[in-house]
């Protein structure tokens, strides 16, 4: 009965500073233009509040399977909870944009170890005939953070100060910190595990280029030579990377994950899930916001019942998951998601908020059924020892995934607007040109998601996964 009590405080800590991680990585995307007014800088640089912030996250997150060999849990679970605070504390003086980035720097160093360390903690004090509810309540944190992200900082910088981002953010993981000191127990000790240095500068330097390429594709088009260059060079330097983890045996990141079918499979299907929920966190605002005129805030309420419904439906699924196993919840998330991404193909300058907002909700339904029980499967076909680096690989390709996501789909809005406004003009219209190529442009945009979902599928189909059983799991 105690270990069943330190299971759900442990749960419940790992939870909490889950969520605020998460809330934080996703606060300043809204609010970025209000920064270009008050730092006087323009988009390019004021981007790398978000991009920066991606990046040192991305290139940490492969060395979490390392840290976590190397560190107790609490040690690093504190740790990065402090890395959190002191950022916040950075942006919350911020007299200038450079002490701003920073702090948002220092913010995501601590975002970077705290997701794929929640995940292979859940692994680890759960059998796998109850993990999937674990990781439905993780669930909580990684999905309803982000989607209230856009509501909470429109609300903040629409009628507080851009400074209650942070300073709101401070006693709360003030909390989580004196929490973690007094209830949080060790999963794991630390060992003398040796660093391999060039490992960790290949994975820093291959997995940064690479989702800097990505994340400056759609902005600057995939024809720019800076992307084509980091792109290229950053595959180039993770295949060098992939083929030293292969030749060592004690491997910095062990890609042999990527030996077990299951586990492989689910990757592919997180990628295209991850690729069509940034696309639409992405797209759906720029529609509302360039097309009909929405505010920011608007934008964001819009996303929000969606979202609830989408958080408090995950550990609803993770429950299922424990009793049904995977493919049956991915299916009907996907009979979910088409049709939402469908009906949303013709959009015009008459579509109704009331419709698009159900809509959303729909296809967050969906989302429910596949996301928290697709990480559950892939990383219940790996064996105990291969966990960490299960999950550090997950998230890793979660975030290249959502870099590239987000990058396609604005190639594929900016080129179909930019069609769209030259036959406008052609016809003869004169007015709202650039609102209306939006609004076409936007709708244009959504074949490539209800694309993608018909493809994870036809792969949810061909995906050996087993129920989960108590039994010793599948060994690569």
């Amino acid at each position: 009965m105690v270990q069943q009590i330190n299971k759900k405080v442990l749960l419940f800590v790992l939870l909490l500073g889950g969520f605020l991680s998460i809330l934080n990585q996703t606060l300043l995307n809204i609010a970025l233009s209000e920064f270009m007014k008050i730092f006087g800088v323009g988009p390019t640089t004021v981007q790398w509040l978000a991009t920066g912030f991606m990046l040192v996250n991305g290139v940490l997150i492969p060395v979490t399977a390392f840290l976590m060999k190397r560190f107790s849990t609490r040690q690093l679970f504190i740790s990065s909870m402090l890395l959190l605070l002191f950022g916040s504390v950075f942006c919350a003086i911020a007299t200038s944009f450079s002490v701003l980035l920073i702090g948002r720097m220092i913010q995501a160093a601590g975002a970077g170890i705290i997701m794929p360390l929640m995940m292979s903690v859940a692994m680890f004090i759960f059998p796998p005939e109850k993990r999937g509810s674990a990781m439905g309540l993780l669930g909580l944190a990684m999905i309803f953070a982000p989607a209230i992200a856009p509501t909470l900082s429109g609300f903040v910088i629409e009628y507080v100060s851009w400074r209650w981002l942070f300073i709101g953010l401070i006693p709360l993981v003030g909390i989580v910190i004196l929490l973690a000191f007094k209830y949080l127990i060790n999963v794991s000790e630390g060992s003398k595990a040796d660093l391999d240095v060039l490992s960790v500068i290949l994975s820093t330097i291959g997995f940064g280029l690479v989702l800097y390429g990505f994340s400056k594709a759609g902005s600057n088009g995939w024809g720019d030579a800076l992307v084509l260059t980091t792109i290229i060079v950053g595959i180039i330097v993770l295949v060098l990377f992939t083929i030293r983890q292969l030749r060592s045996s004690d491997p910095f990141l062990n890609v042999l994950v990527f030996r077990n079918k299951t586990f492989t499979m689910t990757s592919l299907i997180n990628i295209i899930v991850t690729m069509m929920l940034y696309a639409d966190m992405i797209l759906l605002p720029i529609y509302l916001q360039d097309g009909r005129g929405f505010t920011a805030f608007d934008a964001g309420l819009l996303l929000l019942p969606g979202a609830i419904v989408n958080a408090f439906l995950s550990p609803v699924t993770g429950k299922l998951y424990d009793r049904y196993g995977a493919k049956p919840l991915f299916i009907i998330g996907l009979i979910f998601v088409i049709p939402s991404m469908w009906v949303v193909t013709d959009l015009t300058e008459t579509t109704t908020y009331t419709f698009l907002m159900i809509r959303t909700i729909f296809l967050r339904i969906g989302l429910s059924f596949i996301t928290m029980p697709l990480n559950t499967a892939g990383l219940n076909a790996l064996p105990q020892k291969l966990i960490t680096h299960g999950t550090a690989v997950n998230n890793t390709v979660r975030q290249i995934a959502g870099a590239i996501g987000t990058a396609v789909v604005v190639t594929i809005y900016t080129s179909k607007a930019t069609e769209y406004a030259g036959s406008l003009v052609n016809q003869g219209v004169t007015e709202r040109i650039k609102e209306l190529a939006s609004i076409f442009a936007s709708g244009e945009s959504y074949y490539f998601m209800m694309g993608l979902a018909i493809i994870a599928l036809v792969i949810t189909f061909l995906t050996p996964i087993k129920r989960p059983i108590s039994e010793k799991v599948e060994e690569i």
